[in-house]
């Protein structure tokens, strides 16, 4: 089945690239026609019109995560802390606004190129659903007033559950610097653009295997590529495809559920702009509505997958959807009657820090990858294109010197412990937040075991 966002994408854009067939050659091959590949695709274009790119997308572009997402365009502001540990003061000032200015970046080129995404800019809401929650966004906010780069605000009470939509929404912080989009009209568009710029690209044409010469031979089912230079952009594949990336992430399912359409009832309940509200969990509940007055609810950390190989489960519907449903009705009681359409999920390339990385493959200097979004990929993926599109381009600039393009910052252990560890710690994290919901003190070692997973929530907490 097709994750609901791209099928809705297909409707108005369902013609399919050729797949490779025969021998061709290019300055630019990039595997993997994401977000990832198609900005880098894009900006490396821009910046060098005579290149000749081609992408390589093993099913349709858009199929991966970047057409199952939720749609949430976020920054890393709310990670600032994460970011500093990992990267210093200065980079991760950088980072936060480079983040930002991502945003205005994505919706001025759907604008330019007539890129109907639905893109909204009207911020986000980091709630809290439990006494528990409340007062943990503090630090973060502190260190961000405290460098000058502080867009968030804390809202009475009142004003969070009116912003939300919900009374369940205790208290909160907003940001205007977030946006929605339609992740699969997005992707869809990219892909258009790309076309026009003449960037080749080839659907249904998976990568068999590359020779890491120089230029480098990509070999498909029909054909090859032979190419100056080769970008690995293929994100949660990447572990399953190069045994030295299989302990870089951890690969684990978003679930998402969506309504019909139910616009009277959104805009009775303050639900009717584009702003996105996240609870202040590990693996958080979010939602946002959509321009054609629909609801989407997701949480993330579900179903985990084994050795970085792709479970079947992530291309069916949600095994969450009962779960998700009841959590939908219990934020709007108001939409116990409005049917749910579809439901998915996907996988998502956890890190160990939170944070996707870069780097040379095999520290060929031809070669590029960048993957592990951990869930935040929509805006990030931007940026993706802003480092691999500097390294194709050999450049010298903030973002090749980057500590990103060193490499992952870390490995988690290896299986079976890693899948063990992952379930035990979810498990924990899931027993720790139904105590805090029920104004419960949770048990000591579901706290301490929560904290191994920090690294996995949308903002950094106390």
């Amino acid at each position: 089945m097709r994750p609901f966002w791209i099928e809705q994408a297909l409707f108005n854009d369902g013609d399919l690239a050729p797949a490779l067939q025969g021998e061709h050659s290019a300055d630019v091959c990039i595997v993997g026609g994401g977000f990832t590949g198609l900005w880098t695709a894009i900006q490396t274009k821009l910046q060098a019109p005579e290149l000749d790119i081609v992408i390589l997308e093993s099913d349709l572009c858009g199929a991966g995560a970047s057409g199952r997402n939720g749609g949430c365009l976020l920054t890393w502001s709310a990670k600032f802390l994460t970011l500093h540990r990992l990267f210093g003061e200065d980079e991760a000032v950088r980072l936060v606004k480079a983040s930002e200015a991502a945003v205005g970046h994505i919706g001025d080129f759907c604008r330019a190129h007539g890129i109907d995404a639905e893109f909204r800019q009207d911020g986000t809401l980091y709630t809290a659903t439990s006494q528990a929650q409340i007062g943990t966004l503090d630090p973060m906010m502190q260190a961000l007033e405290a460098r000058g780069i502080h867009s968030y605000q804390s809202l009475p009470a009142h004003e969070v559950a009116s912003r939300s939509g919900s009374a369940r929404n205790l208290a909160g912080v907003f940001s205007p610097i977030a946006a929605t989009v339609h992740p699969g009209k997005l992707v869809r568009g990219l892909r258009r653009v790309a076309l026009a710029m003449g960037i080749r690209i080839h659907e249904r044409t998976p990568m068999l295997d590359f020779s890491p010469d120089q230029p480098v031979m990509v070999r498909t089912p029909s054909g090859t590529v032979r190419a100056k230079k080769l970008v690995l952009a293929m994100n949660a594949w990447m572990a399953s495809a190069f045994a030295q990336f299989e302990r870089t992430i951890a690969i684990v399912s978003s679930d998402m559920i969506i309504t019909e359409k139910c616009p009277d009832l959104l805009k009775t309940i303050g639900l009717d702009n584009g702003v996105s509200v996240l609870d202040s969990r590990t693996f958080v509940y979010y939602y946002r509505s959509t321009v054609d007055g629909r609801l989407m609810l997701g949480k993330g950390g579900n179903t985990f997958a084994w050795g970085g190989r792709m479970a079947r489960v992530f291309d069916e519907r949600s095994p969450y959807e009962a779960e998700l449903t009841r959590a939908l009705h219990s934020f709007f009681p108001a939409l116990g009657n409005t049917p749910i359409t579809a439901s998915w999920n996907g996988p998502s390339d956890r890190s160990v820090t939170g944070f996707p990385f870069f780097g040379r493959f095999n520290g060929a200097p031809h070669i590029y990858y960048g993957f592990g979004y951990s869930g935040n990929g929509v805006g990030p993926t931007y940026m993706g294109g802003q480092i691999l599109s500097s390294l194709v381009l050999d450049q010298d600039n903030a973002w090749t010197r980057s500590k990103l393009t060193s490499g992952p910052l870390g490995h988690f252990p290896p299986e079976p412990l890693r899948f063990m560890g992952s379930i035990v710690v979810r498990n924990a994290i899931r027993r720790k937040e139904l105590a805090e919901d029920e104004d419960r003190q949770p048990w000591l070692a579901d706290r301490m075991l929560s904290k191994l997973a920090s690294a996995a929530g949308k903002a950094d907490k106390a």
